[in-house]
């Protein structure tokens, strides 16, 4: 009995497997696979003060349909169907807090734009962590302090990055001129010193660092004891 047990098993036990293995995928497409940005929407919104509503209004988690998300205020999906984030736009609505540390649940977002709000303290040092593909982000006009975290450097996708309009102090991390895709780059108005990063393939204007106390190098003036002419 059991040597026929063990041929019966041994004949059917890899279609068993591989019958198993489609379920699991299939729950997890139909399901799971979106609940992380379920949970991203869920922690940024509890995170944040939304003095006038915009997030209380339209982001409604009663909802079990495919896509739900999407319809959003500020949410855009890569798919309309699909509980996957794409870009996240948050701009000019009074939003209080600090930096929603939560947005890394949503795995596969590559747009991130907090502009025009209210929000303070400093910007996490492991950012290239909590969004380490995205593709832009706007974090201009809000109270932002401290220093520029050196670990925007490892967001290597970046093509947009604004921090303009902040309290941000301290020298900019020369290491932000490793990002090779960077194409838009700003932080006039702040507070910040030292030498500006040397890009590669970008060309940074005076006004993308204006009104900032002790910047130099680059497009600006030369940075004190700085030699035009090579040292040998």
């Amino acid at each position: 009995m059991a040597i026929f047990v063990n041929m019966v098993l041994g004949r059917h036990f890899p279609k068993i497997l591989i019958s198993y293995g489609l379920c699991l995928l299939l729950s997890c497409s139909l399901s799971s696979c979106t609940e992380t940005d379920v949970a991203c929407l869920k922690s940024i919104k509890a995170s944040l003060e939304d003095p006038f509503n915009y997030l209380k209004s339209s982001w409604d988690f009663n909802n079990s349909t495919e896509g739900y998300i999407c319809r959003f205020t500020g949410v855009e999906c890569w798919h309309p169907d699909e509980n996957k984030v794409l870009n996240l736009r948050l701009s000019d609505m009074g939003l209080k807090g600090r930096f929603p540390v939560g947005i890394q649940n949503c795995t596969s977002i590559t747009g991130v734009d907090l502009s025009s709000n209210n929000l303070d303290g400093p910007i996490p040092d492991n950012i290239s962590a909590i969004i380490p593909f995205v593709t832009s982000l706007d974090l201009s006009s809000n109270n932002f302090s401290g220093g520029i975290p050196k670990a925007l450097a490892n967001c290597t996708y970046l093509n947009i990055l604004k921090l303009d309009h902040n309290q941000l102090s301290g020298q900019i991390p020369p290491e932000l001129g490793l990002l090779a895709r960077i194409k838009t780059f700003s932080v006039a108005n702040n507070l910040l010193t030292g030498p500006v990063p040397t890009f590669q393939n970008a060309n940074i204007s005076r006004e993308d660092y204006a009104n900032n106390p002790g910047l130099c190098g680059g497009p600006l003036d030369p940075c004190p004891g700085s030699s035009k002419s090579p040292h040998t």
